[in-house]
């Protein structure tokens, strides 16, 4: 087994655990009176996380993988772990709005308006450097900034009606 199918199992292993995490958070968030916000463009979200990671099983898995990228890519994880903590159970892959909740002000959340999406985005770009592929790296980051240009619109307006809607 390769270097580079046991960092992509690690990724993919991951994604899977957050999906689970997302849906359980997500079912006890409306449960308590949530509501999802601006969910027309969340299956393009998926399928363009889903073929980013295909494409790095179809193309990486013999690659050799680059220490240094390896490095910056750990320490996203590290990012990723942060911001998980922070939110608990209000993280999920959907935009899920509690009214009347505010914002989260702590954590990487001090420092950053969203940095699930700055982890999100240096992920994107990194993994694929790690396995020497810098065009997927390059179509995907693409791809998932104009995703997140709608995503993030959507989410801040949203999360700003919900702060003002009495509970």
């Amino acid at each position: 087994m390769t270097s580079a199918i046991l960092l992509l199992a690690f990724v993919t292993l991951g994604r899977m655990a957050e999906l689970w995490l997302a849906r359980r958070n997500t079912a006890a968030l409306i449960a308590r009176g949530a509501i999802e916000v601006a969910p027309g463009h969340y299956p393009l979200i998926v399928a363009m996380h889903a073929m980013w990671l295909a494409s790095l099983w179809v193309l990486g898995t013999q690659q050799a993988v680059q220490p240094l990228w390896l490095a910056v890519f750990l320490l996203l994880q590290v990012g990723r772990v942060w911001v998980l903590g922070t939110l608990g159970r209000r993280w999920t892959t959907r935009i899920i709005a509690l009214p009347g909740e505010t914002l989260v002000a702590k954590g990487p959340f001090r420092y950053l308006r969203h940095p699930n999406y700055a982890v999100v985005i240096g992920e994107i770009a990194v993994l694929p450097l790690c396995l020497g592929l810098p065009w997927v790296a390059l179509v995907f980051t693409i791809a998932n900034a104009l995703l997140l240009t709608i995503r993030i619109k959507a989410e801040n307006a949203g999360l700003a009606q919900a702060r003002h809607v009495p509970v």
